[in-house]
C-alpha cells in the first residue's frame, strides 16, 4: 500500500518503521529533517511537500496535538488537491478538533479516520500498540493491514470518528488518575518511614495487579522520570482534552481539576519534560517529603 506519512516524533518514528518492514511503499514528512533521515536509511521515502504526502492512496499523521493538526494539515487548499483515499489521525486530539476534521475532509471527498494509539514510545517501536478507531467502517477495513503492521489489535468504536479521542482522552484520564493515586499512597507511606518501593511492590503483587499500577508505581517510588516515555506537559494536555470534553457533555469530572492543578504546579517547578509520573513530586512537596524515602 502507498502511504504517506506525517509526524516522526517518538511514536511516528517506530509506527513508520514497522510500515516500512511490513512492506508497505511509505513517503515521510516531518517538519525537523533527523528522523527523515533515520526513516530513508530504513527503506522509506521523503516527501518533498505535504502535497506529494496526499498523492498517496492513505496518509498517515501523528502530531502532538490540536495545533499542530490545525496548522500543518487542516489547510482547505492541500485538501483540495489530495488523492489520498482517507486520512488516518492517530494523534490525541480533542473531540473538537475531530469534528472540524471531519467536516473538512468529507468538503474535500477525503475520508477521515481518528484512530489514537494505546501505548509507549517502546511500545510502537516493537509494533504492538493498542489502535482505537472510529469513522467509516469501510475506510477501517481498508487501512487495516496498516494497523496490523503498527500494532497488535485494532478496537473499533463507531462510526465517528471523534468516538475515538473521546476514548482515548477517557484512557489518559484513568492513567492520570491512577498516577496520582499511587503518589498520594507513597507519600503517606514515606511519612511514617515506609519505603515506597515496598508498598508498591506489594500492592501491585496482590490488590492492585496490572501494567499501570507496577509501571508507573515503580516510576514513582523509585523517582525515575527520566527518560521520558510521555512527557509531563502532553498530561496536562490530555487532561486538559479530558475537562473540555466533559464541559461540552456537562458531565463534571471533579478529580479532573485536582489533576490539572497538580500538572501545572509540577510544570511551574520545572518538570514540563520529565515523564508525567513526575507529577509525584507535586505530592511530596505538599507534604514536606522532599528528600523521599523510596
Amino acid at each position: 500500500m502507498n502511504v504517506g506519512f506525517v509526524g516522526l516524533g517518538a511514536m511516528g518514528r517506530g509506527m513508520a518503521a514497522n510500515l516500512v518492514r511490513a512492506g508497505h511503499a511509505v513517503q515521510v514528512w516531518n517538519r525537523s529533517p533527523g528522523p527523515v533521515a533515520e526513516l530513508v536509511a530504513l527503506g522509506a521515502s521523503e516527501a518533498d511537500g505535504l502535497e506529494t504526502v496526499f498523492a498517496n492512496d492513505v496518509v498517515i499523521s501523528i502530531l502532538s496535538d490540536d495545533a499542530a493538526v490545525e496548522s500543518v494539515l487542516l489547510d482547505p487548499r492541500l485538501l483540495e488537491g489530495a488523492a489520498a483515499t482517507v486520512h488516518v489521525n492517530m494523534a490525541t486530539v480533542s473531540v473538537e478538533l475531530a469534528d472540524r476534521a471531519a467536516a473538512l475532509h468529507a468538503e474535500h471527498g477525503v475520508g477521515y479516520l481518528s484512530a489514537p494509539v494505546m501505548g509507549r514510545s517502546e511500545v510502537a517501536a516493537a509494533g504492538k500498540l493498542n489502535i482505537v478507531a472510529a469513522g467509516d467502517g469501510a475506510l477501517i477495513d481498508h487501512v487495516e493491514p496498516l494497523f496490523a503492521a503498527m500494532g497488535q489489535r485494532t478496537w473499533r468504536m463507531g462510526d465517528t470518528p471523534h468516538q475515538a479521542n473521546l476514548v482515548k482522552i477517557a484512557g489518559n484520564f484513568l492513567i492520570a488518575c491512577a498516577i496520582e493515586s499511587v503518589a498520594e499512597a507513597c507519600a503517606l507511606a514515606e511519612s511514617r518511614g515506609i519505603r515506597s518501593t515496598g508498598l508498591v511492590d506489594l500492592l501491585t503483587n496482590t490488590i492492585f495487579p496490572g501494567v499501570i499500577y507496577s509501571g508507573y508505581g515503580s516510576m514513582v517510588a523509585e523517582r525515575r522520570y527520566e527518560p521520558a516515555g510521555f512527557r509531563l506537559s502532553l498530561g496536562l494536555k490530555d487532561v486538559s482534552l479530558a475537562l473540555s470534553a466533559g464541559a461540552g457533555s456537562n458531565v463534571p469530572l471533579p478529580f479532573g481539576s485536582v489533576l490539572r492543578d497538580s500538572f501545572v504546579d509540577a510544570i511551574a517547578h520545572g518538570d514540563a519534560d520529565l515523564d508525567w509520573a513526575a507529577v509525584a513530586e507535586v505530592i511530596r512537596r505538599r507534604a514536606g517529603l522532599a528528600a523521599g524515602n523510596s
